[in-house]
């Protein structure tokens, strides 16, 4: 394992070298974090194209040099067509997991390019022309790029519904099969939508010449989200969910994502009063604290115009203090959770002058609904599954409804002054892989290489697993495993050392006395940091 690298001024780190890179040459330019945010979002949905898409949501946390925080929700409604009615008639007990009409929800995550880039146009000027920061994503478009280890070494839930997806097969498929990493991909049309981007606009993709374009392909595809659904979003700013932590104010996204579940993790672990990192307790605590905090999460995270409960009352001491006095700490509780699925990525980034950023992007499932939309070229994500056709239900589906979120980008600032941006992709598993290199980096003194790279674990079920166990990748002292086990944990041992069941990280920690910047993403991962 190699020290973190730690670059004098700026840095940027993806799960994907080329998306790092688009970050660092912004950053080397005088762009801010945001831009190279930017450039590093449009690059990855190229590049990665199995965890995220130009037809997906996302989300930002943003932190100023002045230490305001900035939250950019940029998630879309189900869509005006989007009724259980519809998925009745159709004879569907579920939402499909693939296909048009798992196309449910409107895309945000290029509303969000568009709010963030106006953000950065009033607070620093906005250094750098939009077509300057899609550049990279679209010469890699155009001119191609080589299949990534993981998308090469995947195998996509229901992969057979997956190929017949519309457009899917022609554009990821060689000879009916994922192509070999290594192997190089053009993406022509979606290089022609990005270039449009760059000229007319962010907003072309909503209310110009490119909306026209995705609304005529979802209406081709009779998908439930119209031209008109498409016209009427905007990306929103609201306000990030906080918590004071021993050491160190924590932030998170609050509803539609479960970034609730993941402060309420870290504010009960920091009650368990556990004081060395790696053994049974630092696990055993983190584990039961996931228990606690989904529990809250799945009775509570909804569209946020619809919630019944405050978030904030779930972060309060009260209610930590009440919740952390009935977790033991020999002895495992049950958990019998419902679960989540998801492919995504995470990316930071933190300029010269201090702002940093924490960013999520994703199309729910690897592929999303696998529908790549013929005049566009962009694959449609397939977020809205997680409704439920149950009208009674937390999520019902509904036209205008937001879905439930495992997105959620995080950000610490310690009480020494350094500024965290960190996260994961992977569904249930980001607020447990967020908790594990945190608490790693900030309680128990690990360097962020170190802790992005330690075993983790991931509790609940995985694709093609009905299994709810204490999924642990191999690389754990078997004498910590027996403990677990002793403990009541039903506990699975990956056959991996380095698994993408326990997610893709990364960190990135800017030192308040020089400026410079710590930055690693996951080995798990083919990304990287770069910087200036």
């Amino acid at each position: 394992m190699a020290d973190t690298p730690v670059f004098s001024r700026a840095a940027a780190a993806a799960p994907h070298h080329l998306a790092a890179e688009s970050g660092r040459a912004v950053l080397a330019e005088g762009g801010d974090a945001v831009e190279a945010m930017i450039a590093m979002a449009a690059t990855i949905a190229v590049v990665y194209p199995h965890m995220n898409a130009i037809g997906g949501d996302a989300f930002w946390l943003i932190r100023e040099p002045t230490g305001q925080m900035r939250a950019i929700e940029a998630c879309g409604p189900a869509g005006s067509l989007a009724t259980i009615v519809r998925y009745r008639d159709k004879g569907h007990d579920v939402i499909p997991g693939r296909g048009p009409d798992a196309a449910v929800t409107v895309a945000g995550a290029v509303g969000g390019w568009a709010l963030a880039n106006e953000f950065s146009k009033a607070q620093t000027g906005g250094r750098l022309p939009l077509s300057t920061l899609l550049e990279d994503a679209v010469r890699h478009a155009r001119e191609g790029c080589a299949v990534s280890a993981s998308e090469a070494r995947g195998v996509p839930n229901l992969f057979e519904d997956l190929k017949q997806a519309p457009g899917f097969a022609a554009q990821f498929l060689q000879d009916g099969a994922l192509p070999k990493a290594g192997a190089v991909r053009t993406m022509p049309r979606l290089a022609d939508t990005l270039e449009q981007l760059g000229h007319a606009g962010l907003d072309d993709f909503y209310r110009g010449d490119i909306g026209r374009e995705i609304g005529a392909d979802l209406e081709q595809l009779e998908a439930p989200v119209t031209r008109a659904d498409l016209a009427r979003f905007h990306a929103r700013l609201v306000k990030p969910l906080g918590l004071a932590a021993p050491g160190a104010k924590l932030y998170n996204f609050p509803p539609p994502t479960q970034g609730l579940a993941s402060l309420i993790i870290l504010g009960l672990f920091a009650r368990l009063g556990v004081t060395r990192g790696e053994g049974f307790e630092h696990l055993h605590g983190l584990v039961e604290a996931t228990k606690r905090a989904f529990r809250v999460r799945d009775a509570v995270v909804t569209d946020p115009a619809r919630l019944i409960h405050e978030p904030a009352d779930y972060l309060s001491d009260a209610f930590l203090n009440e919740q952390a006095a009935q977790i033991s700490m020999s002895k495992a509780a049950r958990f019998p959770l419902s679960w989540g699925e998801g492919d995504t990525v995470w990316m930071g980034a933190i300029d010269a002058k201090g702002m940093a950023v924490s960013y999520i992007q994703s199309t729910y499932w690897e592929y999303g609904s696998g529908c790549v939309l013929p005049r566009t070229g962009m694959l449609w994500q397939n977020r809205g599954i997680s409704f439920s056709l149950d009208k009674d239900a937390v999520n019902p589906l509904e036209p205008g409804r937001k879905p439930f979120h495992t997105l959620n980008p995080a950000l610490a600032v310690l009480d020494d002054g350094r500024v965290v941006s960190y996260g994961s992709m992977g569904g249930d598993g980001q607020p447990q892989f967020q908790a594990a290199i945190l608490s790693r980096y900030a309680q128990f003194g690990m360097d962020p290489a170190a802790a992005v790279d330690a075993p983790r674990w991931l509790l609940g079920k995985t694709w093609g697993s009905a299994s709810t166990s204490l999924k642990l990748e191999n690389r754990f002292d078997p004498s910590l495993v027996r403990a677990l086990e002793q403990a009541g944990h039903e506990v699975e041992v990956l056959p991996d050392s380095y698994s993408d069941t326990v997610g893709h990280a990364g960190m990135l920690v800017r030192d308040p006395r020089n400026g410079s910047v710590a930055a690693v993403h996951d080995p798990r991962s083919d990304g990287g940091s770069a910087g200036v």
